[in-house]
């Protein structure tokens, strides 16, 4: 029987990426998304998957969506917290609702989605969990105090969770992308995104595809003996030991 996958964010850019990659590896799909639905209508029909639409942010509507999954679908299997925001500004200038959005849908909502699922993945004695991190949750970003503190709390909370479920044969790992070539990353000014592309090594941004190959590693058997670890993939922008 297929595997259930929940992507969270998986109707647009990496998050789409990742939902059809995993749909053709097999597992039977659940893409959350917040609020496009034009987007989630598309990448449904166009990838044959169930998009799920609630705030990941809260607690009790993670909990309908979570119920109405296992129903559909199945429990699942592979969480993929994808989903977040930006509210960029300097600290200076930074509103407490600029703190609390990011914190809540980037950081938050991994507690959330994990503690509705860790139970029922314990019983069964399975469970692939991948958190998506941030470059500049490694090594910090002007302007994202907000952005760089929640992506830097997911991968802690990775390193914490897997040492907890390990011995229930549930790995949880995270990866760090750097520069994307997704609809975000082209907003950013041309001028600014030259001198970005001029810091990566491989001088090019990278593909959201290939950020879903490294959560199909971590969601198949070959990386079973891999838990806790941070998967850096960004070009060698930013080089960790």
């Amino acid at each position: 029987m297929a595997k259930v996958a929940l992507v969270t964010g998986g109707t647009r850019g990496i998050g789409r990426a990742i939902t059809e990659r995993l749909a053709k590896d097999g597992y039977k799909v659940a893409a959350n998304f917040a609020g496009n639905a034009e987007a989630a209508d598309k990448c449904g029909k166009e990838l044959g998957v169930s998009c799920y639409q609630w705030d990941v942010g809260d607690y009790d509507a993670c909990a309908a969506g979570i119920d109405k999954i296992t129903k559909e679908l199945g429990p699942v299997d592979v969480l993929v917290n994808n989903a977040g925001i930006t509210r960029d500004a300097t600290l200076h200038r930074m509103t407490r609702q600029q703190w609390d959005d990011v914190i809540r849908v980037d950081l938050t909502s991994a507690f959330n989605l994990c503690r509705l699922t860790i139970e029922g993945m314990r019983e069964r004695n399975f469970g692939r969990i991948i958190n998506i991190s941030s470059i500049n949750g490694q090594k910090g970003q002007i302007g994202q105090v907000n952005y760089s503190a929640a992506k830097a709390g997911l991968i802690g909370f990775t390193k914490a969770l897997a040492q907890e479920n390990a011995k229930k044969g549930i790995t949880v790992n995270v990866i760090c992308p750097g520069y994307i070539d997704t609809e975000m990353v082209q907003a950013v000014p041309e001028k600014v995104l030259e001198g970005i592309v001029a810091t990566i090594p491989v001088g090019r941004l990278g593909k959201a595809e290939e950020i879903a190959g490294c959560v199909s590693f971590l969601a198949g058997a070959d990386s079973a003996f891999m838990t806790g670890a941070t998967l850096t993939a960004n070009g060698g922008q930013y080089i960790t030991g």
